[in-house]
Protein backbone atom coordinates (compact mmCIF):
# COMPACT_ATOMS: atom_id res chain seq x y z
CA UNK A 1 0.00 0.00 0.00
CA UNK A 2 1.84 3.30 -1.23
CA UNK A 3 1.51 5.81 1.68
CA UNK A 4 1.93 9.45 1.71
CA UNK A 5 3.79 11.51 3.98
CA UNK A 6 2.53 13.18 7.20
CA UNK A 7 -0.21 15.36 7.05
CA UNK A 8 1.92 18.15 8.19
CA UNK A 9 5.20 17.08 6.23
CA UNK A 10 2.75 17.06 3.05
CA UNK A 11 0.64 20.21 3.36
CA UNK A 12 3.91 21.67 3.81
CA UNK A 13 4.91 20.68 0.52
CA UNK A 14 1.69 21.67 -0.81
CA UNK A 15 2.31 24.61 0.10
CA UNK A 16 5.72 25.03 -1.31
CA UNK A 17 4.04 23.65 -4.85
CA UNK A 18 6.48 20.94 -4.25
CA UNK A 19 4.47 17.86 -3.68
CA UNK A 20 5.97 14.67 -4.43
CA UNK A 21 3.41 13.49 -7.25
CA UNK A 22 4.67 12.21 -11.06
CA UNK A 23 2.89 14.85 -12.92
CA UNK A 24 2.84 17.49 -10.88
CA UNK A 25 4.14 21.09 -11.80
CA UNK A 26 5.93 23.26 -9.44
CA UNK A 27 3.00 25.59 -10.11
CA UNK A 28 0.28 23.53 -9.34
CA UNK A 29 -0.04 20.53 -7.57
CA UNK A 30 -2.35 18.68 -10.05
CA UNK A 31 -1.49 19.26 -13.80
CA UNK A 32 -3.80 18.57 -17.31
CA UNK A 33 -1.88 16.71 -20.17
CA UNK A 34 -2.78 16.86 -23.79
CA UNK A 35 -3.98 12.96 -23.93
CA UNK A 36 -6.89 13.10 -22.70
CA UNK A 37 -7.95 16.80 -23.26
CA UNK A 38 -8.90 19.20 -20.59
CA UNK A 39 -10.81 18.92 -17.46
CA UNK A 40 -13.77 21.55 -17.93
CA UNK A 41 -15.83 20.20 -14.97
CA UNK A 42 -14.83 18.86 -11.87
CA UNK A 43 -17.72 17.00 -9.51
CA UNK A 44 -17.39 17.05 -5.93
CA UNK A 45 -20.13 15.34 -3.66
CA UNK A 46 -19.16 15.64 0.43
CA UNK A 47 -20.76 13.82 3.24
CA UNK A 48 -22.21 17.28 5.11
CA UNK A 49 -21.14 20.52 4.24
CA UNK A 50 -21.62 21.73 7.26
CA UNK A 51 -18.79 19.12 8.93
CA UNK A 52 -15.78 21.97 8.95
CA UNK A 53 -13.56 18.63 7.41
CA UNK A 54 -15.27 19.22 4.65
CA UNK A 55 -14.91 22.73 3.75
CA UNK A 56 -11.31 22.51 3.85
CA UNK A 57 -11.49 19.54 1.64
CA UNK A 58 -13.70 21.60 -1.15
CA UNK A 59 -11.32 24.37 -0.73
CA UNK A 60 -8.49 22.38 -1.44
CA UNK A 61 -10.10 21.17 -4.66
CA UNK A 62 -11.37 24.64 -5.52
CA UNK A 63 -8.07 26.09 -4.94
CA UNK A 64 -6.61 23.22 -7.56
CA UNK A 65 -9.15 22.85 -10.04
CA UNK A 66 -8.57 26.83 -10.41
CA UNK A 67 -5.01 26.68 -11.08
CA UNK A 68 -5.91 23.96 -14.06
CA UNK A 69 -8.48 26.35 -15.29
CA UNK A 70 -11.92 23.93 -14.63
CA UNK A 71 -14.61 24.84 -13.02
CA UNK A 72 -15.57 22.70 -9.28
CA UNK A 73 -19.70 21.92 -8.49
CA UNK A 74 -19.77 20.99 -5.23
CA UNK A 75 -22.87 18.75 -3.45
CA UNK A 76 -23.84 18.64 0.01
CA UNK A 77 -24.59 14.91 0.79
CA UNK A 78 -26.74 15.74 3.78
CA UNK A 79 -25.95 12.24 4.85
CA UNK A 80 -28.63 10.79 2.46
CA UNK A 81 -27.78 8.28 0.36
CA UNK A 82 -30.76 9.04 -1.69
CA UNK A 83 -29.59 12.21 -2.36
CA UNK A 84 -26.65 11.22 -3.47
CA UNK A 85 -27.53 9.11 -6.25
CA UNK A 86 -29.99 12.05 -7.03
CA UNK A 87 -26.74 14.10 -7.18
CA UNK A 88 -24.75 11.74 -9.15
CA UNK A 89 -27.70 11.44 -12.16
CA UNK A 90 -27.81 15.23 -12.07
CA UNK A 91 -23.83 14.88 -13.02
CA UNK A 92 -24.15 12.74 -15.79
CA UNK A 93 -26.63 15.14 -17.34
CA UNK A 94 -24.27 17.74 -17.11
CA UNK A 95 -22.27 15.76 -18.32
CA UNK A 96 -19.10 16.57 -15.71
CA UNK A 97 -15.36 15.03 -16.67
CA UNK A 98 -14.48 13.70 -13.06
CA UNK A 99 -16.08 13.31 -9.69
CA UNK A 100 -14.54 13.43 -6.80
CA UNK A 101 -16.60 11.51 -4.10
CA UNK A 102 -17.32 11.34 -0.73
CA UNK A 103 -20.13 8.87 -0.25
CA UNK A 104 -22.47 8.60 3.39
CA UNK A 105 -22.56 4.86 2.39
CA UNK A 106 -19.76 3.75 0.54
CA UNK A 107 -21.24 0.08 -0.59
CA UNK A 108 -24.46 1.78 -1.17
CA UNK A 109 -23.13 4.23 -3.64
CA UNK A 110 -22.03 1.45 -5.98
CA UNK A 111 -24.46 1.57 -8.31
CA UNK A 112 -24.67 5.45 -8.58
CA UNK A 113 -21.08 5.26 -9.05
CA UNK A 114 -21.10 2.74 -11.98
CA UNK A 115 -23.86 4.93 -13.81
CA UNK A 116 -21.20 7.67 -14.03
CA UNK A 117 -18.87 5.54 -15.06
CA UNK A 118 -20.74 3.87 -17.64
CA UNK A 119 -21.50 7.25 -18.77
CA UNK A 120 -18.12 7.91 -19.12
CA UNK A 121 -17.04 9.89 -15.65
CA UNK A 122 -13.39 9.05 -14.01
CA UNK A 123 -14.90 8.65 -10.64
CA UNK A 124 -11.94 8.88 -7.73
CA UNK A 125 -13.48 8.55 -3.71
CA UNK A 126 -12.15 10.88 -1.54
CA UNK A 127 -11.67 10.00 2.01
CA UNK A 128 -13.50 7.00 2.44
CA UNK A 129 -13.78 3.88 -0.01
CA UNK A 130 -16.87 4.03 -2.81
CA UNK A 131 -17.71 0.57 -4.39
CA UNK A 132 -16.84 0.53 -8.15
CA UNK A 133 -14.60 3.88 -7.57
CA UNK A 134 -12.00 3.82 -10.14
CA UNK A 135 -9.41 4.75 -7.02
CA UNK A 136 -9.46 6.31 -3.88
CA UNK A 137 -7.27 8.04 -1.26
CA UNK A 138 -7.96 7.94 2.12
CA UNK A 139 -6.37 8.93 5.31
CA UNK A 140 -5.07 5.60 7.47
CA UNK A 141 -8.20 5.67 9.95
CA UNK A 142 -7.40 2.26 11.33
CA UNK A 143 -3.77 3.91 12.64
CA UNK A 144 -5.69 6.91 13.78
CA UNK A 145 -8.23 4.60 15.95
CA UNK A 146 -5.15 3.16 17.03
CA UNK A 147 -3.46 6.35 17.95
CA UNK A 148 -6.55 7.90 19.70
CA UNK A 149 -7.15 4.84 21.96
CA UNK A 150 -3.93 4.06 22.76
CA UNK A 151 -3.94 7.88 24.03
CA UNK A 152 -7.17 6.65 25.88
CA UNK A 153 -6.18 3.76 27.53
CA UNK A 154 -2.66 5.07 28.72
CA UNK A 155 -4.42 8.06 29.66
CA UNK A 156 -7.15 5.88 31.91
CA UNK A 157 -4.12 3.71 33.63
CA UNK A 158 -4.25 1.15 31.12
CA UNK A 159 -7.59 0.02 33.17
CA UNK A 160 -11.37 0.89 33.20
CA UNK A 161 -14.75 1.03 31.06
CA UNK A 162 -15.18 3.36 27.87
CA UNK A 163 -17.82 4.41 25.79
CA UNK A 164 -17.33 4.20 21.80
CA UNK A 165 -19.71 6.43 19.53
CA UNK A 166 -19.63 5.17 16.21
CA UNK A 167 -20.90 6.38 12.94
CA UNK A 168 -22.44 5.86 9.55
CA UNK A 169 -21.65 2.92 7.69
CA UNK A 170 -18.58 4.38 5.36
CA UNK A 171 -14.82 2.85 5.55
CA UNK A 172 -12.97 5.47 7.37
CA UNK A 173 -15.72 5.11 10.71
CA UNK A 174 -15.13 1.38 10.17
CA UNK A 175 -11.82 1.44 9.93
CA UNK A 176 -11.34 3.60 13.15
CA UNK A 177 -13.35 1.30 15.20
CA UNK A 178 -11.32 -1.64 13.95
CA UNK A 179 -8.29 0.31 14.90
CA UNK A 180 -9.04 0.86 18.45
CA UNK A 181 -10.36 -2.50 18.61
CA UNK A 182 -6.98 -3.78 17.35
CA UNK A 183 -5.14 -1.59 20.61
CA UNK A 184 -8.16 -3.04 23.01
CA UNK A 185 -6.42 -6.49 22.63
CA UNK A 186 -3.34 -5.13 24.26
CA UNK A 187 -5.40 -4.11 27.05
CA UNK A 188 -7.34 -6.59 28.71
CA UNK A 189 -8.82 -4.54 31.89
CA UNK A 190 -10.60 -1.89 29.48
CA UNK A 191 -14.18 -2.66 28.97
CA UNK A 192 -16.96 -1.50 26.58
CA UNK A 193 -19.78 -0.31 28.94
CA UNK A 194 -21.48 0.57 25.71
CA UNK A 195 -21.06 1.14 21.88
CA UNK A 196 -23.83 3.34 20.00
CA UNK A 197 -24.04 4.99 16.19
CA UNK A 198 -24.23 8.68 15.71
CA UNK A 199 -24.07 10.44 12.43
CA UNK A 200 -20.94 12.05 12.65
CA UNK A 201 -22.12 15.25 13.64
CA UNK A 202 -22.47 17.26 17.11
CA UNK A 203 -25.73 17.56 17.62
CA UNK A 204 -26.73 14.11 17.12
CA UNK A 205 -23.24 13.29 19.70
CA UNK A 206 -25.20 15.17 22.12
CA UNK A 207 -28.20 13.05 22.17
CA UNK A 208 -26.60 10.16 21.73
CA UNK A 209 -23.93 10.93 24.57
CA UNK A 210 -26.20 11.90 26.88
CA UNK A 211 -28.07 8.92 27.19
CA UNK A 212 -24.93 6.45 27.38
CA UNK A 213 -23.63 8.76 30.12
CA UNK A 214 -27.03 8.13 32.17
CA UNK A 215 -27.61 4.47 31.58
CA UNK A 216 -23.35 4.70 32.24
CA UNK A 217 -22.36 7.05 35.23
CA UNK A 218 -19.10 5.19 36.15
CA UNK A 219 -17.32 5.11 32.50
CA UNK A 220 -13.77 6.24 32.15
CA UNK A 221 -13.20 7.68 28.60
CA UNK A 222 -14.92 8.11 25.35
CA UNK A 223 -13.56 6.93 22.01
CA UNK A 224 -15.56 9.07 19.25
CA UNK A 225 -14.93 8.59 15.64
CA UNK A 226 -14.47 12.23 14.48
CA UNK A 227 -14.38 15.29 16.35
CA UNK A 228 -17.90 16.72 16.29
CA UNK A 229 -18.71 13.45 17.72
CA UNK A 230 -16.18 14.44 20.46
CA UNK A 231 -17.16 17.64 21.29
CA UNK A 232 -20.59 16.38 21.13
CA UNK A 233 -19.93 13.84 23.52
CA UNK A 234 -17.92 16.84 25.71
CA UNK A 235 -20.86 18.56 26.25
CA UNK A 236 -22.88 15.93 26.95
CA UNK A 237 -20.30 15.05 29.51
CA UNK A 238 -20.68 18.64 30.87
CA UNK A 239 -24.78 18.97 30.97
CA UNK A 240 -24.75 15.84 32.86
CA UNK A 241 -22.18 16.64 35.34
CA UNK A 242 -19.98 13.89 34.53
CA UNK A 243 -16.21 14.34 35.17
CA UNK A 244 -12.71 12.82 35.29
CA UNK A 245 -13.40 11.60 31.26
CA UNK A 246 -11.07 11.66 28.79
CA UNK A 247 -12.16 12.05 25.34
CA UNK A 248 -10.43 11.33 22.05
CA UNK A 249 -11.17 12.11 18.13
CA UNK A 250 -10.04 11.65 15.21
CA UNK A 251 -9.87 14.78 12.63
CA UNK A 252 -7.52 17.87 13.96
CA UNK A 253 -10.05 19.78 13.26
CA UNK A 254 -9.98 23.95 13.89
CA UNK A 255 -12.60 23.32 16.64
CA UNK A 256 -10.86 20.36 18.33
CA UNK A 257 -7.32 22.64 18.41
CA UNK A 258 -9.79 25.60 20.43
CA UNK A 259 -10.56 22.80 22.49
CA UNK A 260 -7.77 21.50 23.20
CA UNK A 261 -6.22 24.82 24.15
CA UNK A 262 -8.47 24.56 27.07
CA UNK A 263 -6.86 22.77 30.17
CA UNK A 264 -9.95 22.02 32.13
CA UNK A 265 -11.79 20.00 28.77
CA UNK A 266 -12.07 16.48 29.29
CA UNK A 267 -11.08 16.76 25.29
CA UNK A 268 -7.62 15.89 25.24
CA UNK A 269 -6.36 14.38 21.87
CA UNK A 270 -7.31 14.17 18.23
CA UNK A 271 -5.89 12.00 15.50
CA UNK A 272 -5.16 14.80 12.97
CA UNK A 273 -6.20 14.28 9.24
CA UNK A 274 -5.67 16.42 6.26
CA UNK A 275 -8.82 17.22 4.25
CA UNK A 276 -7.22 19.99 2.02
CA UNK A 277 -4.77 17.27 0.95
CA UNK A 278 -6.95 14.54 0.24
CA UNK A 279 -8.97 16.68 -1.70
CA UNK A 280 -5.92 17.87 -4.00
CA UNK A 281 -3.97 14.47 -4.45
CA UNK A 282 -7.26 12.73 -5.16
CA UNK A 283 -8.01 15.49 -7.98
CA UNK A 284 -4.73 14.28 -9.20
CA UNK A 285 -4.94 10.79 -9.12
CA UNK A 286 -8.71 11.44 -11.36
CA UNK A 287 -6.94 14.06 -13.79
CA UNK A 288 -4.15 11.35 -14.72
CA UNK A 289 -7.24 8.72 -14.88
CA UNK A 290 -8.85 11.04 -17.18
CA UNK A 291 -5.68 11.52 -19.29
CA UNK A 292 -4.84 7.56 -19.75
CA UNK A 293 -2.32 7.32 -17.32
CA UNK A 294 -1.61 4.75 -15.50
CA UNK A 295 -1.74 5.20 -10.85
CA UNK A 296 1.21 3.74 -9.57
CA UNK A 297 -1.09 2.44 -7.06
CA UNK A 298 -4.81 2.82 -6.84
CA UNK A 299 -5.46 2.38 -3.28
CA UNK A 300 -3.34 5.77 -1.46
CA UNK A 301 -3.37 6.25 1.97
CA UNK A 302 -1.95 9.04 4.18
CA UNK A 303 -0.75 8.87 7.82
CA UNK A 304 -2.15 10.26 10.93
CA UNK A 305 -0.56 12.52 13.67
CA UNK A 306 -1.86 12.38 17.26
CA UNK A 307 -2.59 15.82 18.49
CA UNK A 308 -2.68 16.30 22.47
CA UNK A 309 -1.96 19.38 24.31
CA UNK A 310 1.63 18.30 24.60
CA UNK A 311 2.52 18.97 20.96
CA UNK A 312 -0.76 21.26 19.85
CA UNK A 313 2.23 24.30 19.62
CA UNK A 314 3.43 22.29 17.06
CA UNK A 315 0.78 21.62 14.97
CA UNK A 316 -0.37 23.54 12.03
CA UNK A 317 -3.61 22.53 11.54
CA UNK A 318 -5.61 21.93 8.41
CA UNK A 319 -3.85 25.51 6.53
Amino acid sequence: MYRLPKPRTALAALAAGTLLLSGCSSESPVENTDDGGEIETIGLMVQDLSNPFFSAMQAGVENAAEDMGAEVVTEDGRQDLGAQNEQIDAFIQQQIDVLLINPVDSEGIGPAVQRALDAGITVVAVDVTAKNAEAFITSDNVQAGRLACEHLFESIGGEGRILIIDGTPISSVQDRVQGCEEVMKDYPDIKVAGHQHGDNNREEALTVATDMLTANSDVDGIFAINDPTALGANLAAEQTGTEDLVIVGVDGSPAAEKELGNSDSMFQATAAQAPKQLGVQGLDMATKLFNGEQLEDKKRLVETELITRDNLDEYEGWE
